[in-house]
């Protein structure tokens, strides 16, 4: 059961000590029957709200994060013919099993079936076995990795307002180097700040601020780029990528598999889909419901990061910046940049805590039930917030995120060349998250006969996409040794 599950009902539980295998009569006896009652659901939590428009705003959210940023450059690395193409068969793949995905949410039945609310439930109660607790280390490392990569973009974007400021000011003459620090300890401490808040979908705002603020800044990186187009009157670029000449061949290969790992990570939110799909309304089935919600949102964001990726490549051709909008490919407007920037912040302070959440759930969980007597863990101190309901204070929460935050911020505070490791952590979870469970519990799900049509097929897809990863991993760690190469802990500065 997720931590921010209300009082009432887990009073109930305690009270009746339920077993699996009569919760349904427990529940139907308590609950009047399952349609009967208006404020809970048939799994007795209180009624689901969610609607196809706030799981597509989720979805978007999750997808449309600071990925989109890089994938000039990546477009850049592959040329015009390959770049889009690689990006319209991730979305594909992404859109395809995603749709697996969402008929793992009940076991069974897709109506009536048990309800799994993580991806992990869904992988233990279709799966079960190692593989669980497989998908649990790959998820969690994971979201490890993403908390430290948002801390690291975000710092950039807030040392580019401060230099494009700065740069502004000398007219050009002074090259502002600053050290990234500073900026990273602001964003780790807002996030112990947030951190506090319990619940994924208490959050309902933060999603939209943060779609609002990635439609933002996604728009003036794309919108600096057409201008870019415009003013040079040609479209940058060569149909076969970065030239070689400017890069040496192996470097060629190398950034080309690096840029499969960019988009596979800018493509990575399956992993939050069964969460999301907890927060829908039925009826109509909450799978139908997440399959139109998926099919809008991959539509929406597939859209818009062709339209940045290759207005982008358009604009600079070989010498698209890693990140579009602090790699000083722009210098003016700065003030447009530094609206971007902000949005960029913003969005990165809030997507910081949906891909946390889960990770918080998981270990505030597994410690209630291992010492589930101990006061530290298990206490809630109501403290009365005026204009809202009393907060919950829980100290081991409050101790185990703060200890997290910090923990991500010092590593990004000694590695800051994180999107090498970023990209390493994308390709890595992309396979497993994305394609291999989701295949797996369809074909479980489904019964799909082995050596059948379809299964051979889906077989076929998990190892061109695993193949595809470990590709991506071997040029992202190239850029690591590479980036190692010219390191010094906590020193960084642009």
């Amino acid at each position: 059961m997720q931590m921010g599950e209300n009082a009432a009902s887990k009073n109930y539980h305690n009270n009746h000590h339920l077993h699996n295998h009569h919760q349904v009569f427990d529940v139907s006896v308590d609950v009047l029957p399952q349609n009967g009652s208006k404020c809970f659901d048939d799994d007795g939590r209180l009624k689901r709200t969610g609607t196809l428009w706030t799981a597509s705003s989720h979805i978007i959210t999750a997808v449309i994060g600071s990925g989109v940023l890089s994938l000039a450059w990546a477009i850049a690395q592959l040329g015009w013919i390959a770049g889009p193409a690689v990006m319209f068969l991730f979305s594909l793949v992404t859109y395809y099993t995603s749709s697996l995905l969402t008929d793992c949410y009940r076991t069974g039945d897709p109506d009536t079936g048990k309800r799994n609310y993580t991806y992990m439930d869904a992988v233990q109660s279709i799966l079960g076995g190692v593989k669980v607790n497989l998908c649990g280390l790959v998820q969690y490392i994971g979201l490890f990795g993403i908390a430290i990569g948002y801390t690291i973009a975000s710092s950039i974007s807030m040392m580019a307002i401060k230099r494009s400021n700065c740069f502004h000011q000398s007219g050009g003459q002074n090259p502002c180097h600053i050290s990234s620090n500073p900026y990273m300890i602001m964003f780790g401490i807002t996030e112990i700040l947030l951190s506090q808040i319990p619940d994924f979908d208490q959050l309902w705002w933060l999603s939209i601020v943060a779609a609002v603020m990635s439609f933002t800044y996604s728009t003036i990186g794309l919108g600096l780029g057409i201008g870019k187009v415009a003013a040079n009157g040609t479209f940058k670029g060569s149909l076969t990528g970065i030239s070689i000449g400017t890069v040496t061949e192996t470097e060629k290969i190398w950034r080309s598999f690096q840029a499969l790992g960019a988009i596979a990570f800018a493509y990575s939110y399956s992993v939050i889909l069964i969460e999301i799909q907890d927060t829908v309304k039925s009826p109509p089935a909450e799978s139908k419901t997440m399959k139109k919600a998926a099919k809008i949102s991959i539509v929406v964001t597939t859209t818009f990061y062709m339209l940045c990726g290759c207005m982008g490549y358009a604009a600079f051709g070989d010498q698209a910046p890693g990140n579009l909008l602090t790699g000083f490919g722009f210098y003016n407007p700065y003030w447009l940049i530094d609206i971007a920037n902000v949005a960029i912040v913003i969005h990165l302070v809030g997507a910081y805590q949906v891909f946390c959440q889960p990770l918080f759930a998981f270990i505030e969980k597994w410690a209630n039930q291992k010492w589930p007597e101990n006061y530290f863990i298990t206490k809630e101190f109501k403290i009365p917030v005026p204009g809202f309901r009393p907060y919950k204070l829980n100290l081991f929460r409050m101790v185990w995120r703060t200890i997290f935050v910090l923990l991500t911020t010092v590593i990004s505070m000694l590695l800051p060349f994180f999107n090498d490791v970023v990209g390493i952590l994308g390709a890595l979870g992309f396979w497993p998250l994305t394609v291999y469970f989701p295949v797996e519990m369809y074909i479980v799900q489904k019964k799909i006969p082995k050596w059948s049509t379809r299964w051979i097929c889906l077989q076929m897809l998990s190892m061109a996409c695993l193949v595809i990863s470990l590709v991506a991993v071997a040029g992202s760690i190239a850029g690591v040794v590479l980036d190692l190469k010219v390191y010094k802990p906590f020193k960084t500065s642009y």
